[in-house]
Order: C-alpha cells, then structure tokens, then sequence
C-alpha cells in the first residue's frame, strides 16, 4: 500500500565545499494511492509499525527544516510492505509553492548510479566487461601517468580506485562533444595511488564511464540513458537538462546566510561535461520508483525484463577497497556504496552534494526498505547526516545499527602519527588548477585542526589557532568527523597508511589528501 502526503500550504562552489560535500509544520491532507508492483526479493520485511515510524520521520524533517534553514524537503520510504511520499514546505522562500511528491531537485551525485546501473544493462548484453582495460573502450584514453592509463580497468572507474585525481569539473560547454573533450583533457591529471588499491572518490572516473557508454551505445550519454534506463523505469520526472523542465514544480537552491535560507541562482548551473557525475534532475516519487527496482527483480514497472537480477545483485557485491565517504564503508560495488551494519546487513547507499541541493540515498536489500530525502539549501546537509550517517532512519525502519564508534582520548605519543598538514587538488570549471589543505595537531586526546585554501595555508597551527574541524578516534586510523564546536558531525573520516607503515594519507568526504609533514 502506499501513501502519499501532500504539503498545503552561478558562481562556482568553493574548494573547501566541493571538497566538504558526500542537499514545516503545515497541515496536511493524506491521499491513498495505488499500490506499486510489489519486488519479488526474498528480503526479510522487518515490522516497523509504519504509521508511527513514519509519524516521526515527519517531526524529524519538521524540526531540521527549522533549525538549519531549510525551505523545503521531499522525503520517499519503503518499509513494512508499504510506500511514504510527503513533501515539506515550500520550493522557494520568495515564491513560495508547496514541494509535493513530483517536485524536481537536483539529485547529484546519486546520478552516478544511473551511469554504473547503465553500464550494467550493457554488460548484460555482453557489450561492456567490467574487468577489461579502459582502453578495450578507449584506445586513446590517457591520464598522465602511462602505467595507469594502460591497465586501469573499467570497475575501478566505478568503484572509485582507478587512483588518479578525481575532483576535475572542467566546464567544456553544451555541445555534444563535451564528455568527449572532458576526457581528451585528463592526460594532465596526476596518479596517487595504483589502480585497485585505494579507495577514493573519483568524479573524472565516471566521466570516462560515461564516455564508454557513447562509445558503445553510438550515443550521446544523455540518449542512453534516457533510452536504456529513465524510459523502461517510467522516470518522467528524471532529466539532464534545465529546459526540459520548464513550467515544472521546480525546487530553488537556497543558501544559509545569518541562519536564514536566501534563494541563489547561481547555484543551479552543472557542466554538461560532468553530466555523469551528477547533473540529474529528479522527484521524490522517481526515485522510489527507482529505488523499488534495485530492490526488485530486474523487471520495469510493466513486468518487462530489463536486467537480469543476478546484474542488480552483482552492483552491490565484490566490494572494491574500503575506507570511508561520510560513512564507514566496506568498499564499492558498482558506483554504490556498500557499508557494513552491526548485523553485518549491507546498507546500500549514494546520495548527493550541489550548491543548495543536498540529497539522501540508501536501501537495505535483505529488509526491503529504502530511503531517499531530497532538500534545497545549503542546511540539507545537516539533515542528512541524522538520516543516513547516523542510525536513527536504519533502526526505526530495519532493525540495524551503524559499527559502534566510541571516541577514544589518545595519548601525545599516539596522535603524533596523523600530525601535520595534508593537501589535496582539484579542477575547477575553468580548468585552474588549486590546492585545499589540513592541519591537524594534537589537543586533549583528539585531533583539532583547520581546512583552508592553499598555497599559503600548508602550516601546522598553533594553540593560538582556533579550529574549524577535527577528529575523534575510535580505532586504529578511523575517526568521528568533528565540526567547529569540536562535537561529532554524524560522519566519519580515516587515515591511509603507505607500503611502510606510515600514515600517508587523510580521507575526508572521500578525498584523499596527501600527508605533507
């Protein structure tokens, strides 16, 4: 059964936030709907009392739109046999309009799983092996390092460990080349680490993933996927392109500015070059419907086969390296993130980061539950972390927890190793080229620190410095992320050890930054 309730009533992202990302009260009126095609997965429906469950998922979304100035939220839910659409407040605090199931926000980041679920399709068909060599695809591909350009294989690009620099955003306009000219620049991106042997996340690696699925399909990438994917799922709502939703329900992208969200226009424009990455734009109700068929049988809404369940099953398996991206992870399966709960159920899991448009993904397969929480301010972030970072949404609705993660008062002697500055590079849209940097130093038992814009920032602070971040250990080179006030964030971070056994790197958010000194 599903129910569905209806509310009534530019300028480029900063290093340190692309770097940093992973976007009330009215009265209501509740409308019964059909019931959707029920997945035919042998998952263990766990009883959650769904009225009451989902009674206080609404004064949870209430009171986070309050506290972190959040105009509006759509928020989608399968558990115990039934489906939840609602959406919260309005799209935009200068024209307000109430967000309801269909109204359109960007997802971000979670379209990278449109593009691995896409590439799947073509490996069912046996167009595209996921272990062959990038260049089986793209003879010519190349990053600057030969011995990675060579033998870099198509899963490391979605399972974020082809190692090369991976935040590059350069803008190469809306022509239909623009993926192909993204990925004629990458012969000037360094290499950290071996393919395969390191997690980090990698947004240039999906663009080459969508680059092969042109090859292949003799499409542009949008086309594909509209064709392969969005079409036979019925994702009216899901497109690439800001014209294709004029005089739509369209969420506005709100900064936080003095505690008050403030709509910026700005913030709404994507590089079509990136568009594998996470330009789609998308409703609440699409993406449970989406959700429904990565927890279901490889069949459309129509019972039509469009993959084989064994390929569904096989992008949450084999698991690339571990680390973490906000949460802990085992590793990735084929651009989802897998993670490990105390049950040691697999949580799958993606979501989203654009300016003002903050996104919640995950599922629990072996429950037959899902989630996904759409927002349009800068504050979403906020609320993310309470429903997918932290266990309250996992519990109440599946009847798991998170890894315990108990902070832990360290010794001088043993922070000494994670001391020091850390640095990381991107690409920004205009093809430039900056460096963001770390320093952490030790202070009662935790690691304090502070995330600034380099080059002149690579200094270790003094106790005079006042800190914008730090970490909290819980075990050996994992840590609670800590924010201003020095209290946990509801994310976690993890320190990359090198061949000789020292700390090497810093994983923040999934970036990898390289320990300086």
């Amino acid at each position: 059964m599903t129910t569905e309730v209806f509310a009534v009533g530019g300028p480029e992202l900063s290093r340190r936030a692309v770097l940093g990302g992973a976007v009330a009260g009215l009265a209501v009126l509740v409308l019964p709907a059909c019931s959707s095609k029920e997945s035919t997965t042998t998952a263990t429906s766990v009883p959650t009392n769904a009225k009451e469950a989902f009674t206080e998922l609404d004064a949870k979304i209430d009171k986070a739109m309050k506290d972190y100035a959040i105009p509006g939220v759509a928020g989608g839910v399968i558990a115990d046999g039934e489906e939840y659409i609602k959406g919260y407040g309005v799209t935009n605090v200068d024209h307000p309009t109430p967000v309801d199931g269909d109204t359109l926000f960007r997802i971000g980041s979670t379209t990278k799983t449109f593009t691995g679920t896409t590439v799947i399709r073509l490996v069912d068909e046996g167009k595209v092996d996921l272990e062959a060599p990038i260049r089986q695809y793209l003879p010519d591909f190349a990053v600057a390092d030969p011995e990675a350009s060579a033998t870099a294989t198509v899963r490391q690009l979605l399972n974020h460990t082809s190692g090369w620099l991976g935040d590059d955003l350069q803008d190469f306009g809306r022509g239909d080349d623009a993926i192909t000219k993204f990925v004629a620049s990458m012969t000037r991106l360094p290499q950290k680490t071996p393919p395969g042997t390191v997690f980090a996340y990698n947004n240039a690696g999906l663009v080459v993933a969508g680059r092969i699925v042109e090859v292949v399909t003799g499409s542009v990438y949008e086309d594909a996927v509209q064709k392969m994917l969005l079409d036979p799922l019925e994702l009216s709502h899901t497109h690439f392109f800001s014209d294709q939703i004029i005089g739509r329900n369209i969420a506005a992208s709100h900064n936080v500015d003095d505690g008050k969200a403030v709509v910026d226009p700005g913030f709404w424009f994507f590089s079509r070059s990136c568009n594998p990455t996470g330009s789609l734009i998308s409703s609440v109700r699409d993406q449970v419907r989406y959700a429904r068929f990565h927890l279901g049988d490889g069949t459309t809404p129509k019972g039509d086969r469009l993959m084989s369940k064994d390929s569904l099953i096989a992008m949450r398996s084999n698991p690339g390296v571990g680390g973490t991206l906000q949460v802990e992870l085992t590793g990735m399966g084929v651009s989802w993130m897998l993670r490990p709960s105390a049950e040691n159920e697999t949580i799958v899991q993606h979501g989203g980061t654009w300016a003002g448009q903050r996104s919640g993904f995950f599922m629990v397969p072996s429950r037959n539950f899902a989630m996904t929480v759409l927002t349009n301010s800068e504050g979403g972030g906020k609320l993310l972390n309470e429903l997918f970072a932290e266990d309250w949404s996992l519990r109440r609705f599946a009847g798991i927890n998170n890894l315990p993660a108990t902070p832990q008062k360290l010794s001088t002697a043993e922070l000494a190793p994670y001391e020091g500055a850390y640095a990381t590079d991107d690409i920004d849209q205009s093809g430039t080229l900056g460096t963001v940097v770390i320093n952490f130093r030790g202070k009662d038992g935790q690691l304090v620190g502070n995330m600034s814009d380099a080059p002149d920032g690579i200094y270790l602070p003094d106790e005079q410095t006042v800190p914008n971040l730090g970490l909290a250990l819980y075990k050996t080179d994992y840590g609670l992320d800590l924010g201003p006030d020095l209290k946990p964030t509801g994310t976690r971070s993890n320190f990359v050890r090198g061949s000789d056994g020292n700390v090497a790197w810093f994983s923040n958010h999934g970036r990898l930054y390289r320990h300086l000194q």
